[in-house]
């Protein structure tokens, strides 16, 4: 080879290399991964376990996603719509997230819906349960890890009026949308199973005593179902007792009313409490085995709704970066990877998601017991692969109105 062609050869090889050093360096980018969640108010101990679950999840991988190092970024919405918004804007237009698990609330999720479309952000919701997020309005780019408001609720209340033969049920619920689509699901299969909702009562968000709420529950009712987010389920149990219901009218709950991260700051007024969801840490299977030992070492509490909903997020995330082999730069790709996404090592069992972005999940009856002298919800039933739409044409079920706090209409009311 001649002096000038080695010479060009070297160049082109020094050139070449240069060039690479970009492509090398944006592969070794890390993914910035927003999380919306809620430091303050009412629904805070549930952000609180929210963060719990993701950062056990990032630190059993040594804070890496398929092969990307994790930079994560938080913002605290505060539980309020506007702030919500806001802090989704700097995840996306400051930070540059490639991606976002949160915010908790369904109002917060329903707030940011527009932007979450306008933007083209991957989003996973690790909480919030607004109905229409995954069914008349479903959003291209919002997939759930965890189920609707009234998922779980639809065989619960087939439950209550089959296998337990109530015929009366006055409902309490938390008065914003996850309150109203809980209760809601809860009131249509009870009625369709040959039950009358008798009673309505919406307690505001931030209530800070139960007593006015339940001195109107009617004496002849054959039982309570209560559905409340955050710390609310606390405060209301525990007045429920001081009230003296507790062995006179038998208490069911949403799963948040009971859930396993408050569980631990009630007393025995929680036990006998009846609720169904979609997770119990009490799941006998591996992998639920091993996560509940990393909540209980890291935090030293069972894990729940929240945790358990970002930490299954998170693992959604993971499963459907390793598709794209790290890409999550390409967000079509991305997307169409989590759309599609199964994950066997999910605690809850093997999770995959519907055609508009919603798990297909099992859906347990449970039952507050003292076990070693720790609250737990013992599985006593399970509903499996229960669907956002249950037993119902997904066609019709559509085109009906969404669930709210006056429909379906309760027309069983008395005075």
């Amino acid at each position: 080879m001649t002096d000038a062609k080695l010479s060009f050869a070297i160049s082109a090889t020094l050139l070449a290399g240069l060039l690479s050093v970009p492509a090398m360096a944006a592969e070794q980018e890390p993914l910035r991964l927003g999380f919306l969640t809620i430091k303050s108010g009412a629904l805070a101990a549930g952000g609180k376990q929210m963060e719990d679950g993701l950062r056990l999840f990032l630190k059993e991988r040594n804070n890496m996603i398929g092969g990307r190092k994790v930079e994560l970024f938080v913002g605290d919405t505060a539980g309020q719509p506007a702030i919500t918004k806001t802090k989704a804007q700097e995840l996306v237009e400051k930070n540059k997230v490639h991606v976002m698990i949160g915010p908790l609330a369904a109002f917060e999720a329903l707030a940011i819906d527009d932007y979450i479309r306008a933007s083209e952000i991957p989003t996973i919701a690790p909480s919030a349960a607004a109905e229409d997020l995954t069914q008349r309005k479903p959003n291209p780019w919002f997939v759930r890890a965890v189920g609707t408001s009234a998922q779980a609720n639809h065989p619960f209340g087939e439950y209550a009026a089959r296998e337990l033969k109530y015929k009366r049920i006055a409902i309490i619920a938390d008065d914003f949308a996850f309150g109203h689509e809980t209760a809601a699901g809860f009131q249509r299969s009870f009625e369709e199973n040959g039950g009358k909702i008798v009673q309505k009562l919406w307690s505001p968000l931030n209530v800070a005593d139960y007593g006015t709420y339940i001195g109107q529950i009617k004496p002849n009712v054959d039982a309570v179902f209560a559905a409340f987010a955050g710390g609310n389920g606390i405060k209301f149990i525990k007045q429920y007792n001081e009230f003296g219901l507790k062995g006179k009218i038998p208490l069911l709950g949403a799963m948040t009313t009971v859930d396993e991260g408050i569980l631990k700051s009630m007393g025995d007024e929680a036990v006998g409490v009846l609720s169904a969801g979609w997770y119990s840490a009490a799941t006998d299977n591996p992998n639920n085995k091993r996560f509940v030992a990393g909540i209980n070492k890291e935090y030293k509490q069972d894990p729940g709704y929240y945790s358990m909903g970002a930490y299954g997020a998170a693992l959604m995330l993971e499963e459907a970066v390793k598709a794209v082999k790290g890409k999550i730069e390409d967000k079509a790709a991305f997307m169409a990877a989590l759309r599609n996404v199964s994950v066997p090592t999910d605690p809850r069992g093997n999770i995959s998601l519907d055609a508009l972005g919603n798990p297909v999940m099992d859906v347990y009856i449970r039952k507050v017991e003292r076990v070693n002298g720790k609250l737990v919800n013992k599985v006593i039933k399970t509903y499996p692969a229960v669907t956002q739409f249950w037993t119902y044409s997904r066609k019709d079920f559509l085109a009906s109105p969404v669930y709210s706090r006056d429909y379906p209409p309760a027309t069983n009311l008395e005075k």
